[in-house]
């Protein structure tokens, strides 16, 4: 062996293991950074490790999990995918979730969702554990955010001035005397040049002063700073004589906190004492106090882990009696989680109690929501756009006239020096001062923006074997019980089916149900508040539904069927808090506002041609997902009914739909249809569109008088054609921009 060779293995080893002595380095020295809180060091070690070696997973994870405690989502949502990657979850479970997750609070809700329903497929195996419920609840809330953005309230919303909101976090507590209350993340000493003079950053307690809608320079509530503790949380009681606020230490990316209350002089915050144990609960996490009254007495709403919750941090609540004697807490299961429930605000005047949760359907990690009590709490409602983003929005409180909201929020457009979702800034929230009703073109905008809405039902549901086009079926109802078979659906579907392939099947019926059934009657509900509230304006208003069946009965049966499935819908509507759609349906309205329905009952011919018409397959034609998400009908426009447009339908055909049958490819199907002036004005035809290439026609009078016949001979060459067929004619007249529909179909063989 060469001596220069040597000299060459030499090198070779000693610069490996000086980079592997730097590299060890490094990861101790970012390790200790993460575990104190101080993510920004700990991520410069990281990327110094990595640029060693950045194809150890652990090293991968714990870069991740810093980058998420950081909130820097969309570079936590990547390496948590290149973990997810190498090792499947099997030396970190939950890598696929957090995955889903950072994902997510990037907005990116359709890769979100994918990853969500991989995630609940690997976690099942323990479908009591919380990584199975989470994804499952995520998966859901993806749906819902989809649905859901968009969804803006009608209000002013601005982030409060860059001398509040710094680069670091900031956090809004209360309106006191014109003054707001808040805490900001800060350097415990810096310099008037703004020079950071000791690293640790403590949060603190601050005030503004409020003037004509203008923030004065915040300041520093003295009376309530310790070097090296964080502070925040204010609150007054009833009679502003005493102040509770929040004492918290580091705990890893967590505070650990306990709530303390000091007497107010004036100005002055003095006689600082500790709240008892029945409060700070020996070892647990107890902080965001909120003082309200409720049922005439004094009360204290806060957020504790402590024993006895549903999971994380709960929201409990105590009675006081004398200023300082406290109750025994209650905790509030109708609304806690497995998650954690934040930052409580209690709305007196209107009984209704707001928070924040990383559980309830969202657009993020912790969405705002309010939950009204009326002998007990009701289901949580989200505060919608722009209150809630993809990112954490926490710390809602309003003002005491109810006009002003105020929230903390570290979403993209908040203030940052490196990562664009590292810190919360506040942001305000306020009615407009004139809200003029919109016009009727925003309107539609807004109705169309949320179409289409799909319900879905079962095999030859409602009435089945019925040749009917009617149905007294209310939608609802027939959705109780399409839910209620979904274990049916999932024996039916999986049986013969072993192993992880019984299992996916059960998971993808499972799936669709989340995903579209329970998905359509949300979607459902929020269009008909709104529909609601346009009728209530005297709007007159056009719906256009669509109606979808599976293959498995003969099309002329089908299209009777989707008619009845579009009449539960109407059923729903007229039944839907005493009628108040009645009037709207039956046009008698007296403000003038009215609401038709136009049916496109197109039946199975629209339908995937690859769904089983095999009645002796019912795993296929009727338990499938493919059989399923075919048996729909959808609200696919919203118009409006203007004075100058024809009110009622003038054309009419002795049959909609021409079924031929099983027929041979390249067969010439011919069938005449014969049109009706039901109206009582003249039918001029402006033109008939058709299908395809495959389609012809021939007609003769161009102008009808009510009540007059003519017919129309249409032809389908089904040359070149295979499997179900569909062909159609559209006749559009007196200027119409919708005609009149004639269909022939046919299955080629």
């Amino acid at each position: 062996m060469s001596r220069l060779y040597i000299v060459i293995l030499m090198v070779f080893f000693s610069t490996a293991l000086s980079a592997q002595q730097e590299l060890k380095k490094y990861l101790e020295f970012a390790q200790e950074k993460y575990a104190s809180g101080d993510y920004i060091y700990a991520l410069e070690y990281y990327e110094k490790a990595m640029a060693i070696d950045s194809n150890t997973i652990n090293t991968l994870w714990e870069y991740a999990e810093t980058l998420r405690a950081y909130k820097d989502y969309r570079k936590a949502a990547f390496y948590y995918g290149k973990v997810y990657d190498r090792e499947g979850t099997q030396l970190y479970p939950s890598s696929l979730l957090q995955y889903g997750l950072m994902l997510k609070q990037s907005g990116r809700y359709d890769e979100a969702l994918e990853v969500f329903k991989t995630a609940k497929k690997k976690y099942r195996k323990d479908p009591r554990g919380y990584l199975y419920r989470k994804s499952r609840v995520e998966m859901q809330s993806c749906v819902w955010a989809k649905s859901n953005q968009g969804d803006s309230t009608h209000h002013v919303f601005e982030a409060l001035p860059d001398h509040i909101n710094t680069a670091n976090a900031e956090f809004g507590h209360r309106v006191f005397n014109n003054q707001l209350i808040f805490s900001s993340l800060r350097a415990d000493s810096v310099g008037t040049a703004e020079e950071v003079y000791d690293p640790s950053y403590s949060t603190h307690l601050y005030r503004s002063a409020i003037n004509d809608s203008a923030f004065a320079e915040e300041e520093l509530i003295s009376d309530l700073h310790w070097d090296g503790v964080h502070t925040g949380n204010g609150t007054f009681s009833l009679d502003h004589k005493r102040f509770y606020f929040s004492y918290c230490g580091d705990d890893g990316y967590n505070y650990k906190c306990k709530i303390l209350v000091a007497y107010v002089e004036g100005d002055r915050f003095v006689d600082v004492d500790t709240l008892g144990s029945i409060i700070n609960y020996e070892g647990a996490n107890t902080t965001m106090p909120y003082i309200g009254e409720w049922e005439g007495s004094e009360v204290l709403f806060y957020a504790s882990d402590r024993e006895g919750g549903r999971g994380g941090m709960d929201i409990w609540y105590s009675f006081i009696k004398n200023g300082n004697q406290f109750q025994k807490p209650r905790n509030i299961k109708r609304i806690n989680t497995a998650d954690n429930e934040l930052s409580p605000y209690w709305d007196s005047e209107n009984t209704t109690l707001y928070f924040s949760s990383s559980w309830y359907d969202g657009f993020g990690g912790y969405d705002i929501f309010k939950s009204y009590y009326n002998t007990s709490f009701e289901t949580p409602e989200n505060l919608m756009e722009p209150i809630n983003s993809p990112a954490n929005d926490l710390y809602y409180f309003q003002t005491a006239t109810k006009d002003t909201a105020f929230f903390s929020s570290n979403r993209l457009g908040s203030n940052y020096s490196k990562n664009p979702t590292c810190c919360s800034d506040i942001f305000m929230v306020r009615e407009k001062l004139i809200d003029l009703p919109p016009t009727i073109e925003e309107s539609l905008e807004d109705l169309n923006r949320r179409l289409p809405v799909t319900l879905y039902f079962h095999n030859d549901v409602p009435n089945p074997r019925s040749w009917d086009t009617t149905s007294n079926v209310n939608y609802i109802d027939s959705y109780n019980e399409y839910t209620a078979m979904i274990d049916q659906y999932k024996k039916e579907y999986s049986s013969g089916l072993r192993g992880e392939r019984s299992d996916d099947a059960k998971d993808d019926i499972e799936d669709f149900f989340t995903e579209y059934v329970d998905q359509g009657v949300r979607d459902l509900i929020q269009f008909r508040d709104l529909l609601l509230i346009e009728l209530d304006r005297g709007r007159k208003i056009e719906l256009t539904v669509k109606g979808f069946a599976s293959p498995l009965a003969k099309t002329d049966y089908n299209v009777n069927l989707t008619k009845r499935r579009i009449a539960s819908m109407v059923n729903y509507l007229r039944a839907y808090d005493n009628g108040v759609f009645r009037k709207y349906l039956d046009e008698t309205a007296e403000n003038g506002g009215a609401l038709r329905i136009t049916q496109v009952p197109f039946g199975e011919y629209e339908a995937d041609q690859i769904v089983s018409d095999n009645p002796n397959d019912q795993k296929n034609s009727v338990y499938s997902r493919a059989a399923a998400i075919e048996r729909k009908i959808e609200i696919q426009s919203v118009d409006v009914i203007r004075q100058d447009d024809v009110l009622t339908t003038l054309l009419t055909a002795n049959t909609l739909v021409h079924d031929a049958g099983t027929k041979s490819t390249g067969d010439r199907i011919e069938k005449q249809f014969i049109l009706k002036n039901i109206g009582e004005q003249n039918i001029k035809i402006d033109e008939v569109v058709v299908s395809g290439e495959a389609i012809t026609f021939e007609y003769n009078d161009n102008e009808l008088i009510p009540g007059e016949t003519t017919p129309i001979n249409v032809v389908f060459d089904t040359k070149e054609l295979t499997g179900h067929q569909v062909g159609f004619v559209e006749i559009r007249y007196n200027g119409l921009e919708k005609g009149l529909k004639l269909a022939i179909t046919t299955e080629l063989k």
